[in-house]
């Protein structure tokens, strides 16, 4: 007797086929935040394009040319009078001022100079921001918050009384005299690593207390590696701004002995030739100056980013 089986009824809500999904259509909005986004790259990126199209032009060429988008009369000079690479007369021929200038030299004050107040405060604040996030002393909210109110004060406020206080010091003119206002602490670079401190359990600190091992020990040997990410990015941030800091060095640098990359710039830009100011040679100094700045950040955007969000600041 032969038998007969009937396939099984599969419904909608049985069925183990997944419809495919449905294209998005053509969003109006999306469009134009993307659009828009393209346009602000657009223009943040233009003047380091316009920077690098009149570094990479003839100095001689440029007003005439002044309309163009593209290198005028394409020439290396204003890299090769950078540095060094061109005899005086080489470069008054070729629009540019006579005078060399010490490039390296200055690149070297301007790395000793950023890696001192890098250090320094980073460390320093380091162990202040431990203090007020950890220790506990009488008015500790009151002095955090009066510190905290620093952040409040304008920065050239306080450019006269740190001359003040480094010329009685001696140390006009020098590195140490170009970095030591920066390189104790600043309100922002403690406020930046309390919010961090604040998130570490503080169950082991106790665990190592109890171990026997004293306060210092347990913020060198464990609160520090715990903090490598947001040190990194303070150190990171701390060194970009004392790169391009300008106004105190120009204060306290008279000569090449403690003059940093920032204020060679405006020299080499005073050193105006007969035609006009040397903007190739100019274009080409800020750019090779700029350049490690950028790559750094480049490499290290998103761990600012992250460290930043985590710690808290908004």
């Amino acid at each position: 007797m032969a038998t007969t089986t009937t396939p099984p009824v599969t419904t909608p809500e049985t069925s183990t086929e997944t419809a495919p999904p449905e294209r998005a259509g053509f969003n109006l909005g999306r469009a134009l935040a993307w659009l828009f986004m393209i346009l602000v790259i657009l223009a943040s990126l233009f003047p380091f394009y316009w920077m690098l199209r009149t570094a990479l032009s003839s100095n001689n060429a440029l007003y005439a040319g002044s309309d163009s988008l593209l290198p005028v009369q394409f020439d290396w000079g204003g890299f090769a009078r950078v540095f060094g690479l061109q005899t005086g007369q080489e470069a008054i021929d070729n629009g540019g001022a006579g005078q060399p200038i010490e490039f390296w030299h200055y690149l070297l004050n301007s790395v000793i100079v950023s890696t001192l107040v890098t250090g320094g405060q980073v460390f320093f604040s380091a162990m202040a921001a431990y203090a007020f996030a950890r220790l506990q002393w009488k008015h500790r909210e009151k002095v955090f918050g009066f510190f905290l109110a620093g952040l409040m004060i304008p920065a050239i406020f306080t450019l006269l009384p740190n001359f003040v206080l480094i010329k009685q010091l001696g140390l006009v003119d020098t590195l140490l005299g170009v970095a030591l206002p920066t390189m104790l602490m600043t309100p922002f670079a403690v406020f930046f690593l309390r919010q961090f401190f604040l998130g570490i359990s503080r169950e082991i600190e106790e665990a190592a207390l109890v171990e026997g091992a004293s306060k210092i020990r347990v913020f060198f040997r464990l609160i520090l590696p715990m903090s490598s990410a947001p040190i990194a990015t303070l150190a990171i941030l701390t060194y970009i701004t004392s790169w391009n800091d300008y106004f105190w060095p120009l204060m306290v640098s008279y000569t090449d002995r403690s003059r940093v990359l920032t204020v060679a710039l405006g020299v080499f830009k005073s050193q105006t030739p007969q035609t006009g100011p040397d903007w190739s040679g100019l274009m080409a100094a800020t750019l090779v100056a700029a350049l490690p700045m950028l790559i750094l950040f480049c490499f290290f955007a998103k761990r600012i980013v992250n460290s930043i969000g985590f710690s808290g600041i908004k």
